[in-house]
Order: C-alpha cells, then structure tokens, then sequence
C-alpha cells in the first residue's frame, strides 16, 4: 500500500482500489457491503451520517489500511478479532480483503444484526458475536485470537486491558489526535512496544501497533478498565 494519498474531497471507490491495491473481486464485495450500510443506516444509526458522503476514504480506507500493518501468521492461522465492531469497521473489510478468519465482537444486537447481514451478502471469512468482551475472554477454552483491532471503543488504557484479556500476539489500534495523550497515559498502567504509523485516512490520525501488552506491578489493581 502506497504510504500517503491525497486526504482532500471524497474518495472514489476506483481510488479506494488504487490507493489499497485491492482486487476486482474485493472492491465488488466491499461495494456491496457499502450499499448495506447506506440502507440500513436509514433506520439504524451505523456510523456518524456526516461520513456517508466518504465512505470510501473514512470507512473503508481507514480500516483496509491495517492490512498492510498485520503479521503474517505464525502457525495455524488464528483469528483478528474487532472490539466493539458496530458497523463492522475495521474487522469486517479485513476479513473481506485478507481472507483471514475474523471475530466481530460487538454488544448491541441490532448492529450485529446488520454484521451478519453484511457477512452474509459479501460472503466474508467472519463469525459475528453478540455479547461483552469480557464474557468472550471468561469462557472455558477462551479465543484464540492472533491479531486484535478496534477503532472509536474507547480509551488506550480501556484498550490494553482488553489485550491483558484476549492475549493476541498483535493489536492494531485505530487512534484519533489525541493519540500522544492516550499513550501517555496507558503507560503509566501498562507495559507494551509500541510502533506509531501515519493514517492514510486523516492526517491528524495514527495507527498504534501493541504488542507485549501487560499490567505494571500488581495484576489485581488492572482488575477493570478505564472508565
């Protein structure tokens, strides 16, 4: 994926496809997965209606970017799994553009309903679950989870505690301007390597990739996440 794009006007989805090296097929699927969300977003508020008239660079883009961040899989490949999907940003456009076996984790039931539609109508590698992160990682035999996205959940410190949780080798997390602020203060409860990439979506925006994520001194004062 090229480094950096124009971050000016709405994006086409023929420049989605340029700037994300996509296929045919993935960009067909990916479209109807855009018209999904444009008609269920009459009744269902998905994502911030400002961005419908963007979808292609504030959805799609944003999420497809982590891709190209995502390491190859060690073993048996294991599942990515998206935190709080809603609209299935950015788990379900990974799943459609890699292939990769994919978990959108999400506690309303109305957004799911419209996930599974999405999985169903483009196909993509992905199991939509109905219920509380914390739920997921208390069940007998746990997730195998390798890689762990999010983007809009919440707070970085809220984010790590998932990680503690979920033990993926990777996180991905989609981060805002106040980024800096964020993992100033995740650092203060949480041990981690941490790599910062420029957004090709927003250029205020960064991708943080995790890894090692821990709880500094006792586990037992990380026993809930940030409010």
């Amino acid at each position: 994926m090229p480094p950096a794009t124009a971050r000016t006007g709405s994006l086409s989805p023929a420049e989605f496809a340029r700037i994300a090296d996509v296929s045919r097929e993935t960009l067909d699927r990916l479209q109807l997965y855009a018209d999904l969300l444009v008609k269920w977003q009459a009744s269902i508020n998905l994502v911030a209606p400002s961005t419908l008239s963007d979808v292609w660079r504030r959805h799609m883009l944003d999420s497809v970017q982590l891709a190209a961040l995502m390491p190859s899989p060690a073993g048996p490949v294991r599942a990515i799994a998206d935190l709080g999907s809603g609209a299935g940003f950015p788990g379900l456009v990974l799943a459609i553009a890699t292939g990769r076996p994919t978990l959108l984790i999400d506690a309303d039931s109305r957004k799911c309903a419209f996930l599974r539609e999405a999985v169903r109508v483009t196909g993509a590698p992905a199991t939509v679950i109905n219920d509380r992160i914390e739920s997921l990682a208390s069940e007998p035999g746990g997730w195998a989870v390798d890689i762990l996205v999010a983007r809009a959940l919440g707070h970085l410190e809220k984010l790590c505690f998932f990680a503690d949780l979920l033990k993926p080798r990777c996180c991905l997390f989609l981060k805002g301007r106040n980024w800096r602020d964020e993992l100033t203060a995740a650092e203060e409860r949480w041990t981690m390597q941490v790599e910062s990439f420029a957004s090709l979506s927003a250029p205020s925006a960064r991708v943080l990739r995790l890894g090692g994520v821990a709880p500094i001194g006792n586990a037992d004062s990380q026993a809930s996440p940030a409010k």
